[in-house]
């Protein structure tokens, strides 16, 4: 089904039922806000003269790269909102005569939010990827935990969450008494646009679903009243008897409500976004006693959201640079800052318009899932304790091509007797550069380190592994299918010299890439964990890691005890060892929890691979 077929689709009003059934108290709450609105509109007949602005945040949750709207985008539909509000929209002129006298300025508008919750600078727009691929009224949209964003002081900001939504959804609104943690609007990522830079779900692309749903946020009701011929609490709108859409013909007459028939052009009917064009005065009195002294938003009028903090004092950092590059990865780094207590990294491909954005304590950071042979920019800001300082200069750097040529300096090495000497505990670099190239190597262990951990990785090809002791009598092997890395553990060997081949499964080989192979030994055993299908996979564990809860719902927090300051890396593999999601993190001195995120992922047994420095502890998680 096209857009162009589809009706509109706000879920306001079915919301705010689901919300009457979880939390009765709501249905006193909106009755004394409508006492207090009725008396506000008898003591105030005219239209207000003071302009209202209201800090907004757009929370940007997207599954696919075309749900990540551009910058570009929020801002044609924040002009939207000011220029409907404030009647200043481009097609003000097509409300019929007849109701050109009712037509009015709201005195309300909106800026993009310049400071958050903490003081601290803010562009007012948060992204986040998800992996929730659709959302529903349900809320889900507006937690963390839920695979949403956490809504911002919402007695302070007006949070717009921007989402692919379900079930025919063009988005829905939360009205004056509801719950702080859920107040807000949510709208379907298509729609957000204006006039002149159109969104992609047309015919509701002109950005007129935020000003229909923000409509809702202050207390207006669809103009139709949600009856036959029913109320909408607004004395200068026609009655009609429901819902119009597309765009109807002057006059269209319902309810006996005279020559001008319906005031279908009202943003609170159910019209196209083209056909759209008005709000009337007693609406926009409705909308001002909210921000009258003791009305239900009136805090947004102390909010310090569309001001942003002073600079002084938290410097802008510096000596930018990029290294460790390789073709998905690299470990960005800068100078540190005099009192900042953190930083604010953005980067993104150099042909892109938008950010991503990460908070680390530390003066580095390492991306992973980059694409190779491709150029990054990055810049960043020091958060300091009063406020932040200005976003440095951006710097670029390109991944390494994948077809990076490298040098075996361990050819030739065949057979085992011609295996070539490593040392233990370090890293080296070879390649299989023919479809009949074998390598051997060997070393010893000691009667101080005795066990042996064997790990191949950074695979250009299907290689397998192999270790056999100082007669030829092999010991493991590690067959993992793909470039999935592999790993043989020995414990309670005696001491002498052992042989590892590396080989290409089905003569795989790759004549310009390197493998990493590491012998590790040591005199505490290397564990494994049972019910994985690869051979060994988990190794020596110094520090203390949990997980918990475990058996988990997706959504579990893991525990790091950690010895000193370093980066902690966190991978979770599926059953098979494929790897599905990879966080760096930062850890101190001490207890650390770090959240993930696995919802939306089937069932079952996941293996979460804790990194920190030169250790590795794998914990087997259930999925519920």
């Amino acid at each position: 089904m096209t857009w162009a077929q589809q009706t509109r689709n706000c879920g306001t009003m079915e919301y705010l039922e689901y919300q009457m059934q979880n939390d009765p108290s709501i249905s006193g709450k909106m009755a004394e806000i409508e006492t207090f609105t009725n008396n506000f509109i008898t003591e105030n007949p005219g239209s207000p003269k003071a302009v209202i602005t209201i800090p907004v945040v757009f929370h940007v949750l997207y599954n696919t790269a075309a749900q990540n709207i551009s910058d570009a985008l929020i801002l044609a539909q924040l002009n939207q909102l000011n220029q409907d509000f404030a009647r200043l929209n481009s097609d003000a002129g097509n409300t019929p005569t007849a109701f050109q006298s009712l037509a009015t300025n709201t005195n309300i508008q909106f800026c993009l939010a310049q400071r958050d919750p903490s003081g601290n600078a803010t562009t007012g727009i948060v992204r986040k990827s998800t992996t929730v691929t659709s959302f529903s009224s349900n809320d889900a949209v507006k937690y963390t935990a839920q695979g949403g964003d956490n809504a911002w002081d919402a007695t302070k900001y007006l949070n717009l969450w921007v989402c692919n939504l379900g079930g025919g959804l063009l988005g829905y609104a939360q009205f004056p008494g509801g719950a702080v943690a859920t107040d807000g609007v949510v709208l379907l990522y298509s729609s957000i646009g204006s006039l002149t830079t159109p969104g992609s779900s047309a015919p509701y692309n002109y950005g007129r679903t935020a000003t229909h749903e923000v409509g809702h946020w202050l207390n207006l009701r669809h103009i139709w009243g949600d009856a036959n011929c029913g109320n909408d609490l607004v004395s200068d709108t026609p009655t009609q008897q429901t819902s119009n859409y597309g765009c109807p013909t002057f006059p269209k007459v319902t309810c006996s409500n005279g020559a001008n028939g319906d005031m279908f052009m009202n943003y609170m009917d159910y019209t196209d976004d083209g056909c759209m064009n008005m709000f009337s005065a007693g609406q926009s009195t409705r909308m001002n006693a909210l921000f009258a002294t003791g009305g239900a938003r009136v805090g947004l009028l102390s909010s310090l959201g569309c001001s942003a903090p002073t600079t002084t004092g938290c410097g802008t950092p510096s000596s930018l640079a990029a290294g460790s590059i390789t073709t998905s990865s690299a470990t960005l780094s800068w100078a540190a800052v005099s009192g900042a207590v953190s930083y604010n990294l953005q980067y993104k491909l150099s042909s892109a318009t938008t950010w991503t954005t990460v908070n680390t304590t530390a003066t580095s950071y390492a991306l992973s899932g980059l694409t190779a042979a491709t150029a990054y920019q990055f810049q960043v800001q020091a958060v300091c304790a009063s406020a932040s300082g200005s976003y440095s200069a951006a710097t670029t750097f390109t991944t390494t091509s994948a077809t990076t040529t490298c040098t075996d300096n361990y050819e030739a090495n065949e057979t085992r007797t011609a295996g070539k000497t490593i040392a233990t505990n370090a890293n080296i670099t070879a390649k299989i550069g023919t479809s009949t190239d074998k390598d051997w190597f060997k070393f010893s262990t000691t009667s101080a380190a005795r066990n042996i951990k064997v790990v191949l990785d950074q695979l250009p090809a299907d290689y397998d592994l192999k270790l056999f002791n100082n007669s030829g009598t092999q010991l493991a092997v590690s067959q993992n299918t793909g470039t999935t890395l592999e790993t043989i553990i020995r414990n309670t060997t005696s001491t002498g010299t052992y042989y590892v081949q590396v080989y290409g499964y089905s003569s795989a080989f790759n004549a310009n890439s390197c493998y990493s192979l590491r012998v590790n030994t040591s005199s505490s055993s290397f564990r494994t964990i049972e019910g994985a299908e690869t051979e060994s996979i988990e190794v020596q564990a110094i520090e203390e890691v949990t997980l918990f809860p475990n058996p988990s719902n997706g959504n579990f927090t893991v525990s790091v005890l950690s010895d000193n300051e370093a980066d902690v890396t966190i991978a979770v593999y599926d059953i098979t060892s494929k790897a599905i999601l990879s966080e760096t993190f930062n850890s101190t001195k001490g207890e650390n929890s770090f959240n993930l995120d696995l919802q939306g992922r089937a069932k079952g047994i996941y293996f979460v691979e804790v990194k920190h420095g030169e250790t590795k502890t794998i914990k087997k998680l259930i999925v519920e």
